[in-house]
């Protein structure tokens, strides 16, 4: 009970008769008060758990997410259970399971030809699926390890990291792969430039990232890491012309210069980071941890504090933060007591 509360109680000692009633009724009145304070903190947070869709029978690991936001769909990779969840958004229930994967870690969503690609680790492939009923549409043979994918709309490509230090590229007319980008370790969390070429790639085993031109398929610079080491996810401010990546040793978010990978800032985040996105309306950084937590983080004259440290689940380390939906949407994988779900949060305000 809040010491307010307890303040208010001692003005109603109560005895067998109508103090005794007055203490009743304090009591009461005291917590609807705190109720009501609990409602305006939880509202004043940067991140509303709006939801908990359960994922069913999922056991293990679950890897990366993506939308089809004509559908409002969103595609969960289950790598633990060699599967990919469907979930109907609006009706906030899983609508289909997509069985008979491999060690599923990155999925992308194709809207033009309404396809959706999936990134097998443990038989190093890459499946596709098209349309309403997601039918099997082809798979293409990479190699060792195939885990994050992203979409290049501009250049209608798919374009997926792999082995021991690749990008491949694949026409998202023609299904087929046209070209692959050598580096030099097997690459984690990358982002597209979005008004110019260049791909940043996270390549942790190097202790870089890497700086790549899409046109040439070449690298162009290495930035060094340093002593921060493990940079699983990225993220690009656009507008502010910097590249956010997350470590993991020690655990940190740090933040580089496009123009020249100068880093100019590190803050302190939580530990086994796996995913990072920049809420551009609000200015924001979102990081998911595997150690149970969402760090968010503001930026405040083009440095980034951070302002709220909010818990989840341990294990919960991968999220997709969608803007066109305006919330962020988290996977709890199972544990003992609770089943798979993924958590939603909403934004505020």
């Amino acid at each position: 009970m809040p010491p307010w509360c307890r303040r208010v109680l001692r003005l109603y000692p109560g005895d067998r008769f109508g103090r005794k009633a007055l203490s009743v009724g304090g009591f009461a009145w005291c917590a609807l008060l705190a109720m009501g304070h609990a409602v305006d903190a939880a509202e004043s947070a940067p991140l509303v758990l709006e939801a908990r869709i359960p994922l069913g029978d999922v056991k293990g690991r679950i890897d990366h997410m993506t939308v089809d936001l004509n559908r409002q769909r969103l595609y969960v990779a289950e790598l633990g259970n060699d599967s990919v969840g469907v979930v109907d958004l609006k009706a906030q229930q899983v609508i289909r399971t997509l069985t008979g994967l491999k060690e599923p870690q990155g999925v992308g969503f194709v809207p033009v030809t309404d396809t959706l690609y999936v990134a097998n680790a443990g038989d190093g492939s890459l499946r596709l699926f098209q349309g309403e009923g997601l039918t099997v549409a082809g798979k293409i043979d990479l190699g060792e390890d195939p885990d994050n994918v992203r979409v290049d709309a501009t250049g209608n490509q798919v374009l997926v990291g792999y082995g021991t230090g690749a990008l491949a590229r694949i026409d998202a007319g023609s299904r087929k792969l046209i070209g692959t980008v050598p580096l030099q370790a097997h690459p984690e969390g990358f982002q597209l430039e979005a008004k110019g070429e260049r791909i940043f790639i996270n390549v942790p085993d190097a202790h870089e990232i890497a700086v790549v031109d899409r046109r040439t398929n070449r690298q162009l610079a290495s930035w060094p890491t340093h002593a921060l080491r493990g940079n699983f996810p990225l993220a690009i401010d656009q507008s502010g012309h910097r590249v956010l990546a997350t470590f993991r040793y020690p655990p940190m978010l740090g933040v580089f210069e496009m123009r020249d990978g100068a880093q100019v800032a590190a803050v302190d985040t939580c530990g086994d980071a796996d995913d990072v996105f920049i809420d551009a309306k609000r200015d924001r950084v979102y990081v998911s941890c595997g150690e149970g937590f969402i760090d968010v983080l503001a930026e405040k004259q083009r440095l980034y504090v951070s302002i709220a440290r909010l818990r989840t689940r341990a294990g919960a380390r991968t999220a997709l933060f969608v803007p066109e939906l305006d919330r962020l949407f988290v996977a709890a994988r199972a544990t003992l007591r609770e089943p798979a779900a993924i958590w939603v949060f909403r934004p505020t305000p």
